[in-house]
């Protein structure tokens, strides 16, 4: 993913925009949610601003570069993902709780293509969202320990694994969000109970490596989603 000028970690606090600011601000974000949502993280930059009745040079000085855009719109949606994963952590039946973080993570994927693109790849170390993406893996992992240690899943499942929930289910989205909207929740329960331990055979190939995941959701992300 080719990312440009990314936001620092902790950036000091912004001063409040003028009311005619906050509301160029505040319809370029809706016009972006909407044309992230249909046409992913890719989608023209003029059409955002063209979209939000705005001229691209007030995009570009609310936000400089595409990635301060893209994490705007999607620091919401993360932060729900996030809560999930730290609810399911603690669940008492942790099959249930890698149910929650699963079909949470689908459900926030489901028509918005932006959202599918931004959760399949990986962003830069300094950038904003960064943070939230590496606790929710983290979450993930001990999710899927949880769930070992109590027998309900298969063992040989790697928390590298998880990412081809999140790969499929976004071409399940694309394909079939304005036919049958609600169809990814049968495939996903088709995948959870290839799952469960009961149903567990020995697998053809070994599983990915956190490096070539890494590789892999970069891979994904490089062809300039994020970048100007």
């Amino acid at each position: 993913m080719t990312m440009d000028s990314p936001s620092a970690e902790n950036p000091p606090p912004a001063r409040p925009l003028r009311r005619d600011a906050q509301r160029n601000r505040d319809a370029l974000l809706a016009s972006a949610r909407a044309c992230f949502a249909e046409h992913g993280l890719e989608a023209p930059l003029e059409q955002v601003a063209k979209r939000a009745g705005l001229a691209i040079g007030t995009l570009y000085r609310h936000f400089p570069t595409r990635l301060d855009l893209v994490q705007a719109v999607f620091a919401e949606k993360t932060a729900v993902w996030r809560a999930a994963g730290e609810k399911a952590v603690v669940m008492d039946d942790a099959w249930a709780g890698l149910c929650h973080f699963l079909e949470t993570m689908c459900e926030l994927q489901a028509a918005d293509r932006g959202f599918n693109d931004l959760a399949s790849i990986r962003l830069p170390e300094t950038a904003c969202l960064a943070g939230a993406q590496t606790r929710i893996h983290e979450l993930g992992v001990r999710i899927v320990e949880r769930a070992q240690e109590q027998g309900s899943l298969r063992p040989d499942l790697t928390p590298e694994d998880l990412a081809f929930v999140i790969w499929s289910h976004n071409r399940i989205a694309e394909a079939t969000h304005d036919i049958a909207p609600d169809i990814w929740r049968r495939h996903l329960h088709l995948l959870l109970d290839g799952f469960r331990a009961g149903r567990a055979r020995p697998l053809p190939e070994p599983p990915l490596t956190p490096d070539q995941l890494y590789l892999a959701m970069t891979r994904l992300g490089g062809n300039g989603a994020c970048s100007g």
